[in-house]
């Protein structure tokens, strides 16, 4: 079999990948990692029915799970408070 041709950036990369090509010749799985978060832990939060109401409306909007939004937002918050030297 030919060796395809290496998609020149990103972007036709997931183009490609996108229109179900197998680009599994095109990925060097030698440098793969596999990164662990460690152990999860559950946490349940009170909030407002309001911003539950609110927080529904916007990932019916995007097409995500209610904790999957809430992750993502937590993470991004956690990343610019570190970011900002507010936590060591």
């Amino acid at each position: 079999m030919a060796k395809r041709k290496i998609a020149k950036s990103a972007r036709e990369f997931d183009k490609r990948f996108d229109a179900g090509e197998d680009i599994h010749d095109l990925v060097d799985m030698s440098k793969a990692s596999v990164i662990s978060h460690g152990k999860k832990v559950r946490i349940t939060l009170d909030v407002a029915e309001s911003l539950v109401n609110e927080i529904d409306d916007i990932r019916k909007e995007i097409g995500v799970d209610r904790g999957a939004l809430i992750k993502i937002w937590l993470h991004e918050r956690v990343k610019k408070e570190k970011s900002a030297g507010a936590v060591s």
